[in-house]
């Protein structure tokens, strides 16, 4: 074990690159370390992003290492990073459904015409966010649809009227690559990093 002793801080409000509250922190940090020996580690992902003063010796980079965004409206990409996960499952049924029929828990949601619902194999017991509101994308052949409906245990319910060549045992990807998890983070009133962390042991995690 190494003797060294490192000197570190942790920013409350790094991702808003105009927030005093982090300038502060930082004259705070530097005036509480001064003369002492040792590295300092100031920066998280958001700070090597807005606050080149906090550059230190070491940096604790976290989500940018996962091609996550810590800036709202961003995405990974908008940092020049590439996510590095891509949640997915298959279609399991496709439904035709009369107008006026409702989809769900509680009827949330009512078709609007005779149309094609899909039921894809994943849920809030695997990760997916329960608040994700209809409208939310998720994207089948390459195509995004929308969920509809509220998010069950196991399963949730997508119109299918964009995609109607779409078959049971097609994938559909939750977020990814072409899915920013962001997008979908946004539209369930979270963060990216809550997503991400939250897929379950129920989901099997593919490396490479």
């Amino acid at each position: 074990m190494s003797p060294e002793i490192v000197l570190m801080t942790h920013f409350a409000a790094s991702d808003e690159f105009v927030n005093p509250v982090t300038a502060r922190q930082i004259e705070t940090f530097a005036a509480a370390t001064r003369g002492l020996p040792g590295p300092r580690s100031l920066s998280n992902s958001a700070a090597l992003l807005g606050w080149p003063a906090a550059r230190g010796d070491w940096v604790r980079a976290g989500g940018l290492l996962y091609g996550l965004s810590v800036v709202a409206g961003k995405t990974g990409t908008d940092h020049g990073v590439a996510p590095a996960m891509r949640l997915a499952t298959r279609l399991i049924a496709i439904n035709r459904v009369a107008r006026g029929e409702s989809i769900g828990y509680a009827g949330t949601w009512r078709c609007p015409e005779d149309m094609p619902v899909g039921i894809a194999a994943i849920g809030y017991g695997d990760g997916y966010p329960r608040s994700a509101p209809s409208g939310t994308p998720v994207l089948l052949r390459e195509r995004e649809v929308a969920l509809i409906g509220r998010v069950s245990m196991d399963l949730l319910a997508l119109d299918l009227r964009a995609v109607p060549d779409a078959e049971v045992g097609d994938e559909v990807v939750l977020w990814g690559p072409d899915l920013p998890v962001e997008h979908i983070a946004a539209a369930a009133g979270t963060i990216s990093y809550e997503l991400t962390c939250g897929v379950t042991r129920r989901v099997l995690f593919v490396e490479g």
